[in-house]
């Protein structure tokens, strides 16, 4: 690692962290020519390939953004949005794969999606998965139904009951 300020060829790591994500390594360092001291932040580099065959960077706010267009008009939060933003992050860095297809990012936030907000899930969706008709967004819904908890066949549901004697 070459020093910032003199361009001194080596440097000495002082001390490693660990950031409190656990997603990247700082380290300081001191140059022993200047004996100034600087930090530097590791990450391990994520890129996305993407269906016309470029690749670039993985981008926590490209997520986020595209997020929020799909929520616009809808009460989610900015807090709701970053934190589905590092929930996607976590589970394509998760995979330990140096390179991920486009798609399966989109597929990595469909879940977190429907979690946030079903009518933005709807919106994101069909846009995602190129909707052509209303039977497509009818069998999204349908699913939507399917994948909310109901209670269990054998149980009982509770009932409540007012005491209407005086």
């Amino acid at each position: 690692m070459h020093c910032p300020f003199c361009r001194h060829p080596d440097t000495r790591v002082i001390d490693s962290r660990s950031t409190d994500d656990g997603s990247a390594i700082r380290r300081r360092r001191s140059c022993p020519a200047c004996e100034r001291r600087f930090t530097t932040q590791e990450t391990v580099l994520l890129m996305v390939a993407k269906r016309s065959g470029v690749t670039e960077p993985f981008s926590r706010t490209k997520i986020i953004a595209g997020v929020r267009r799909a929520c616009q008009g809808r009460p989610v939060s900015e807090d709701a949005l970053a934190k589905l933003g590092q929930q996607v992050e976590e589970e394509i860095r998760s995979r330990g794969v140096a390179e991920v297809p486009a798609h399966e990012i989109g597929l990595a936030i469909l879940g977190p999606m429907r979690d946030l907000d079903e009518v933005a899930y709807l919106h994101f969706a069909s846009v995602y998965r190129g909707f052509e008709s209303l039977a497509d967004f009818e069998a999204e819904i349908a699913d939507l139904r399917r994948g909310r908890r109901e209670p269990d066949e054998g149980s009982e549901p509770a009932v409540t009951t007012a005491d209407t004697t005086s």
